[in-house]
Formats: structure tokens, sequence, C-alpha cells
């Protein structure tokens, strides 16, 4: 049985004083019966370690260490007291040109630091547009996941790039839809055991509003979260949502 999981994606944002939104999700106690996370600015990671919440990184280098000034290792998140870390995630692939062969480097990374990669994979709205999603889909997992993927190593999450932070959705039979081809490809890749162990999370302007619809869609595992994971009475009905999910 695969664990429900909610994951905030911080992004470029968080200053010290917003550590009492975080404060707050801790206070709350969430459903147990719900995997939990806020991916930080690496420069509250350690701190939000510290608060009884898992915590994890929004990216890393694939390198342990060395001349790569600006830049942090899996190693040095997972030692700041992190337990996940994004790879792959859009905003990293369009600013940074990060290819899929450098996401497959960074998850290794992950792994060889003893952290769970939360991989990204998404279509732009033109290639939506065109009807290109699965092929592009396909094509990113391919070249961005490694082999030797379990359960345990590797989150694997949708989000449409036109969807994120637009507040805009696909339909629940289009999520379903991708989902059910994702976990197929899942399943010929890795086998049937672990292709059905990785979790597969829908991310792209998910709220309280619209939470329950998406979690009742199968194949769906849990959101990763942007904006609405700022905010503690955003990011906590989201949650709720997803214990509620059957």
């Amino acid at each position: 049985m695969r664990r429900k999981f909610a994951a905030g994606n911080w992004k470029m944002n968080g200053l010290s004083a917003d550590l009492a939104e975080l404060e707050r999700m801790v206070a709350a106690k969430p459903s147990a019966a719900v995997d939990t996370a806020v991916c930080g600015p690496a420069t509250l990671v350690h701190r939000m370690a510290q608060m009884g919440w898992p915590v994890g990184g929004q990216d890393c280098h694939p390198a342990e260490n060395g001349a790569h000034t600006g830049d942090i290792s899996a190693e040095m998140l997972a030692d700041a007291g992190a337990s996940y870390v994004i790879t792959g995630h859009s905003e990293r692939r369009a600013d940074h040109g990060e290819t899929d062969a450098v996401v497959r480097a960074k998850t290794e990374a992950a792994w060889r630091a003893g952290l769970t990669a939360i991989l990204c994979i998404g279509e732009t709205e033109a290639q939506y547009r065109a009807g290109d999603t699965l092929d592009v889909l396909h094509r990113q997992m391919a070249g961005s996941m490694p082999e030797g993927c379990t359960g345990d190593t590797i989150v694997l999450a949708y989000e449409p790039v036109w969807a994120i932070g637009t507040g805009l959705t696909p339909t629940a039979d289009e999520i379903g839809a991708v989902h059910n081809a994702l976990r197929d490809a899942l399943i010929d890749r890795f086998g049937p055991e672990t292709g059905v162990a990785i979790r597969i999370l829908y991310g792209g302007s998910v709220k309280a509003s619209n939470a329950a619809e998406i979690f009742g869609i199968a194949d769906v595992d849990g959101a990763l979260v942007g904006g609405a994971s700022l905010k503690a009475d955003d990011f906590l009905p989201i949650v709720d949502a997803l214990d509620a999910a059957d």
C-alpha cells in the first residue's frame, strides 16, 4: 500500500519570520496516515528540520563537493537535516537549462546522500495543445529516472508546466489518464512490484478548493504544492483532503 504524500515547495520564498507558518503546521499535528514534507530555501532547511517537520531541499548539485560556487550538494542538505530533495522541477529545467541527463545525475546524487528524490516531469502548454503530453512525459521519465528506482528512493511528481502558478488545472479525466499512463510506464520499466510501489504526485495549482477532487482520482498519491504551501491555513486543508481521500 502506497502511503499518501503531501509535499510543499516554497520555491524562492521564506525568511526567518516565515518559520512561524511551519510552526503552526507542526502544532496542528496532521494525520499520521499522510506523509508530509516542506521543501524550503536552503537558508532555512536546517532550522526547519529542527522544528519537527520533514524537510526537503529544492535542488542539489550532482557532485558531493568541489569548486561549484553557489551550489549545494545533496550531502549538505542531508547534513542540514533534509530527508528529500526536488529534482527536475520545470523551473530548474527552464531557468537553468537542466537536461534529463543532469536531472538523472542529481537524482543519483540524492540517493548517494540518503535522500529521497521528488523527481518532476511535465509538459508545456504548447506540447499539451499539440497532444504531445504522454510522449514528452515518457521521454522525460526515460532520461531522468535512473536505474534502480524503488518506492523508498523516488517519488514521481507530474506537474503540467502550464498549470503551475496559473490557477489552471487539467480536467480530472486528463489527470487520471496521465497518472494511469505513468503507472503503466513505471510497471513496464521497473516491474510490477516496484512500479506499483512508486508514488505519483500531482502538482500544478493545487489548493484547498480542488484538492478533494484531485485526490479522488486513481493513482494520484498526493500532491507537490507550490504557493499554497506557504501558509498553514492553505496547506493544512490540502493535507486534510488527502487524509480523507479513499
